[in-house]
């Protein structure tokens, strides 16, 4: 990916309108070839909207929208788009297999392609089990399965972690990373800053329906720490134990009404190069 790659999704003064309800308000976006792009805002910002509108499930009130070339919703752009909006949707009463073998046939996916994504998703050992016994982070992956079913060019994810346990969260964020350096390009949603940070290569920060910012993660980041540098250690060392040993005394004596202050403490072991806090 390089950044004077003619983008896959373009969006300029976007907007829905449902009733007196300004849900999306003149969005501009830019999604490159290749990258990860985080779509990052609270719960009712406007992201689900958008990416709807992306995928061809409403149409904008007003604005342009340019997806892999040509407007969404087009068989010629769907063929080479795969995409989870919201909660998953599938047949309750049917396995997780037989709902991806449905969507393969509707696609023309041959079916070793669907051992494939429930490989990618870890879901292969409960693919015979309906559905309907199936947890949330479980039709979440089924989810995310079907939408890489088609090996699509442009992927794009509504919360895809929702529901999923830590270990989860681990490795399906570690899927979507993986997916963005094998040529790929995914958006997804997320209302988790730390997530965003993790796995996207951009963001664009929404909120109330209109777009805040849109920078590379880097520049978000920042990449600024405070590092206290302490020598010689062992008196580093030293000096610390006698702090958190006077803040223990001092709460001890104290007589009265509590404070609302608290005394200093370390949580971290000072290191060989320095003593650093932890990170915020």
């Amino acid at each position: 990916m390089t950044k004077t790659a003619e983008p896959l999704v373009r969006v300029t003064g976007l907007t829905k309108q449902y009733g007196d309800t300004l849900a999306v308000d003149g969005v501009d976006l830019t999604v490159r070839p290749g990258e990860v792009y985080g779509f990052l805002g609270p719960n009712g910002a406007g992201k689900t909207t958008t990416l709807r509108i992306l995928t061809g499930l409403i149409s904008p009130t007003s604005g342009t929208v340019r997806v892999l070339g040509g407007a969404p919703g087009q068989a010629q752009v769907l063929a080479r788009t795969g995409s989870m909006i919201e909660s998953p949707a599938f047949y309750p009463y049917l396995s997780g297999l037989d709902n991806l073998r449905l969507l393969a046939e509707y696609a023309a996916v041959p079916r070793r392609r669907i051992e494939e994504v429930l490989t990618l998703v870890d879901l292969a050992d409960r693919a015979k089990d309906r559905f309907s016994t199936y947890s949330l982070g479980m039709k979440q992956r089924l989810g995310v399965a079907a939408a890489l079913l088609k090996d699509p060019e442009l992927v794009i994810l509504d919360e895809p972690t929702n529901g999923l346990d830590p270990a989860g969260m681990r490795d399906m964020r570690q899927l979507i990373r993986e997916l963005g350096t094998e040529g790929r390009t995914v958006v997804l949603s997320s209302h988790l800053l730390g997530e965003v940070q993790q796995i996207c290569d951009r963001v664009g920060i929404i909120s109330a329906g209109r777009m805040v910012a849109e920078h590379d993660v880097d520049d978000l980041r920042n990449d600024r720490e405070l590092v206290i540098q302490a020598r010689p250690l062992d008196r580093a060392h030293s000096v610390l134990r006698g702090a958190r040993r006077s803040g223990s005394a001092g709460r001890r004596r104290r007589r009265g009404p509590r404070r609302s202050g608290r005394a200093p403490r370390c949580p971290h072991r000072p290191r060989a190069a320095g003593v650093r806090p932890p990170p915020r």
